[in-house]
């Protein structure tokens, strides 16, 4: 009776981490503002300066007028690595007509860490098997995340308008080609 107890609540344990799980990495819709009569008005994404990894600063602002995919992502996150090659072609299809991925690197070693990942690693995308990170990495920290509604998984990933407003949020995985279709719907 014992060894069943032991698989039944193993089992019950079991399901909740893989529901809450599910839950983290689930794509979510954009946060979009509703006001009775009137247009879906999305909210403005917050003034926010990076430091590159040159120590330099990296301010949202400068991207005003592109459509920008913030990104926060860690080199440790598999479901990162995952979306990288993704990232990477969607710079190379959308970068010419306005668009960029602005990658957050939510390593808590910083520079450390993140500079030897970027020298390093290398992706396979559709075109090529061997492609190093070809959009601007920028560091982040807590304070940053919060600045943005704060982050409960990675990757976590903010399609920003050219007019600075956040019209997608997604926590987990993002779809390539749902992505792909809301940058569309930005450029010009």
């Amino acid at each position: 009776m014992k060894k069943i107890t032991l698989i039944v609540v193993t089992v019950l344990a079991l399901a909740l981490v893989v529901h809450r799980i599910d839950q983290i990495t689930r794509v979510k819709v954009s946060r979009v503002v509703k006001t009775p009569g009137a247009v879906d008005i999305a909210p403005v994404v917050p003034e926010v300066t990076f430091k590159d990894l040159n120590g330099g600063k990296i301010s949202l602002a400068q991207y005003r007028g592109k459509v920008v995919l913030v990104n926060f992502w860690a080199t440790w996150c598999d479901p990162c690595r995952i979306e990288i090659p993704w990232l990477i072609e969607m710079q190379q299809k959308y970068g010419s007509r306005g668009f960029t991925v602005l990658g957050v690197a939510m390593d808590e070693e910083g520079k450390s860490v993140v500079e030897p990942y970027l020298q390093k690693e290398r992706f396979k995308t559709d075109d090529k098997p061997d492609q190093a990170i070809n959009y601007p990495i920028v560091l982040g920290d807590d304070a940053i995340a919060d600045r943005f509604g704060g982050l409960i998984g990675y990757p976590t990933s903010i399609l920003i308008s050219p007019e600075g407003r956040e019209m997608k949020h997604i926590t987990g995985l993002i779809s390539y080609d749902e992505m792909a279709r809301a940058i569309e719907s930005q450029l010009h």
